[in-house]
């Protein structure tokens, strides 16, 4: 689902084309240092390869001027532990310079000298110190889409080096060395161990994983996705065995303006993810009306992509398919997320699969029936839950498919 008027306000930058303050830019507080071509810093770990122009590509390592901690500016993990809005974030991420160049997806087996220090960067666990070289001053202007943060200042890159050893986990280590394995069977090992979920797609995204012929660059928004949708899918390929859950289940969870209502009912494993875009959030700009999007999938799972929801439908399935493994049940799943006017700059779907994870962590209520959960949803929600139902493919379904047992 497209829509352009909604999108105006984020590609704009900050030009005024609607003749109005911009509400992105105006929130950020010293929005770029005077950089020089010449300067040194810790990135957070962070890299950046984009999709234009597919297979050749515009590829990036990213850095503030300063040296410390600097994983404040990069994690969605940190974001959301440490509750910072949506001005501190964006702050944050303004005092990252984009250093980037042109390359081809293929060059991640040749390791050219800019594909290896990207590589070097995206496998560490810790920030590196990097002395960075461009071409010309860094552009005052940010690159925004639903899928990842916020990335700014770009600047064509000249040279960088590293002035340390990248701290690296052994498990990461030994993964990459493994030019046999499977590039699916390493993300997962890797979850497996543990390792940040932003971690995992900084390594698929610098052509890390997979076997020696197969590896290459892989676009940052597709590794995002990418990662969400084979740990997921992996995981319900067991959970799809588990016993169902005898009760209904009700979770909810807030964000800088993100909210997640989570509905499981008893029944086999069903996905379907709802979302409304309320007048004046940051889709939804100029139109006085809430819009919609809805993806879905029965039993055996969905084929195609999810065109309407996006990113965020993998993003979510992941937070539900870690929580079914965990307590070994399966349900039957019906997300509502709203994305309220407080959700005024898009931060990638990191922060929702934070809040998923969070919201899945808490003492869930119980409600008697669905329509008792319907009303309780309501009690927190500003659009009208009727406008939900409407929506919603899978609530009009359930209980209307007779099971075997039924005939006994």
């Amino acid at each position: 689902m497209k829509f352009f008027e909604t999108e105006l306000c984020t590609k704009c930058r900050g030009r005024g084309f609607c003749n109005k303050p911009c509400r992105i830019y105006s929130k950020i507080a010293n929005f770029i240092p005077k950089t020089k071509k010449h300067f040194s810093g810790d990135s957070p770990p962070e890299i950046f390869v984009g999709r234009y122009n597919y297979p050749n590509i515009n590829a990036g390592i990213l850095s503030p001027e300063t040296h410390g901690n600097t994983e404040e500016l990069s994690m969605p993990e940190i974001w959301h532990k440490n509750k910072l809005s949506i001005g501190q974030i964006l702050t944050n991420r303004s005092q990252l310079i984009h250093g980037k160049f042109q390359t081809s997806i293929k060059k991640a087996r040749e390791k050219n000298k800019f594909t290896k220090v990207m590589q070097e960067i995206s496998i560490a666990y810790k920030p590196v110190s990097t002395e960075f070289f461009l071409k010309k001053i860094p552009r005052k202007n940010f690159e925004i889409n639903k899928y990842s943060a916020a990335i700014g200042n770009p600047a064509p890159l000249e040279k960088a080096r590293l002035q340390e050893n990248p701290k690296v986990k052994p498990k990461v280590d030994y993964l990459i060395s493994d030019t046999d394995a499977k590039s699916v069977d390493s993300i997962l090992e890797m979850h497996k161990s543990k390792i940040l979920t932003s971690n995992i797609i900084k390594i698929l995204s610098a052509g890390l994983l997979g076997t020696k012929t197969r590896r290459k660059l892989v676009p940052t928004r597709w590794a995002i996705t990418a990662t969400d949708d084979t740990i997921s899918k992996q995981l319900l390929k067991k959970i799809r065995y588990y016993p169902e859950i005898n009760e209904i289940l009700l979770f909810h969870g807030d964000y800088v303006g993100n909210h997640y209502e989570i509905l499981l009912l008893p029944d086999k494993f069903s996905f379907e993810v709802i979302e409304a875009y309320a007048s004046g959030s940051v889709w939804n700009v100029l139109s006085n009306k809430v819009k919609f999007s809805c993806d879905f999938e029965r039993f055996n799972g969905r084929k195609k992509y999810a065109y309407e929801v996006t990113g965020a439908y993998y993003t979510i399935r992941l937070c539900l398919a870690e929580y079914f493994e965990k307590i070994k049940r399966q349900a039957y799943c019906i997300i509502f997320r709203e994305e309220r006017p407080e959700y005024y700059a898009p931060l990638g779907v990191g922060i929702l699969r934070q809040l998923g994870r969070e919201a899945l962590t808490k003492k869930p209520e119980k409600p008697e029936t669905i329509e008792q959960a319907l009303k309780i949803m309501q009690s927190r929600m500003m659009i009208p839950i009727s406008q939900f139902k409407e929506k919603s493919m899978l609530l009009k379904e359930y209980g209307k498919q007779k099971r075997l047992k039924d005939f006994f």
